[in-house]
């Protein structure tokens, strides 16, 4: 007896084209013999709208996630918006890593492999298992008051160290490796990966780092300092920020803009690479470079190519 199929769909819930591109996806999952799965407030949301449209049926063979499976039993997740909505996927599968398919809906959507036009032709490779995995690496990231760790979470983005009011600074100390490195004040810190750096870290005026190179970033944001610059260091290095006593005020930690955590003088923030990747499922091997060019809209004309021969 073959083992039944699970593919989870989580959407932007609040799209109307989200909304209908999953009720296309149950569709043609069930037709095609896999059994489409979906978290519980996720589905209740879309079948308020598809009863208001009159075609709640479409999703009687959607299974809830946690009471009709596992998140372990899950072939695939089928992500149907933006980068957010891809980052919020990655939160539900964390434990268990299953890979994420994007179907973008939203504007960049640096993360998703594919566009809503290429819809049905994404559900056909799933069907078909055609598809590649990679593994894009993550952060550990833990919040330390008085030497007591308060809080723990990760992130597939970036870690975001903040000031909590606009009209205070934060007051900082950097720490590669338990050394100490220098000390500014600013409007905050980005923490990042690779993956992060055509996020926040990008518009923050930080380097773009291919996914293929392992490395950790450390991106100020408006610092008061002549050194503080973007730094890329090792993916083995353990990254701390202290928010100093003599802060004009208190901070706060984001998480992938998901997760946050308050920040008081004297907290302490430490990064490290996690040993749970996030694993993207990729139609093709293409170059990053056509990537950047594709979804940043990059001028390349006029390029020519080298000479062959040379």
């Amino acid at each position: 007896m073959t083992a039944e199929r699970l593919v989870l769909v989580v959407s932007h819930t609040r799209r109307d084209d989200a909304i209908f591109a999953a009720r296309e996806v149950c569709q043609q999952l069930t037709a095609a013999g896999i059994t489409p799965v979906m978290p519980e407030s996720d589905l209740t949301e879309h079948l308020t709208l598809a009863k208001q449209l009159g075609v709640e049926g479409i999703f009687e063979s959607v299974k809830v996630l946690g009471t009709h499976c596992s998140i372990e039993a899950l072939e695939l997740v089928m992500v149907l918006g933006g980068d957010g909505t891809i980052l919020k996927a990655a939160e539900i599968v964390r434990q268990a890593a299953t890979p994420l398919l994007g179907i973008n809906l939203g504007h960049v959507g640096f993360l998703a492999e594919s566009e809503r036009d290429g819809l049905d032709d994404a559900v056909k490779r799933v069907v078909q298992r055609d598809y590649l995995i990679k593994e894009r690496l993550t952060i550990d990231v833990g919040v330390f008051v008085e030497g007591v760790e308060v809080f723990r979470t990760w992130a597939l983005n970036e870690a975001t160290i903040e000031k909590s009011s606009t009209e205070k600074m934060l007051e900082v100390v950097i720490e590669i490796d338990k050394r100490p490195l220098t000390s500014f004040g600013c409007d905050g810190v980005i923490l990042g990966t690779p993956t992060g750096s055509t996020a926040y870290a990008f518009s923050a005026g930080g380097p773009i780092v291919w996914p293929s190179v392992e490395a950790l970033t450390l991106v100020p944001l408006s610092a008061h300092a002549l050194f503080a610059r973007p730094l890329v260091v090792s993916p083995k290095a353990d990254i701390a920020v202290e928010v100093l006593h003599r802060s004009n005020g208190s901070g706060v930690l984001w998480a992938d803009g998901r997760r946050t955590w308050h920040l008081p003088p004297g907290a302490r923030v430490e990064v490290k690479r996690s040993d749970i990747p996030v694993r993207l499922a990729r139609f093709r091997q293409g170059p990053f470079n056509d990537r950047l060019v594709r979804k940043f809209s990059l001028p390349v004309g006029g390029w020519r190519g080298p000479v062959e021969g040379k």
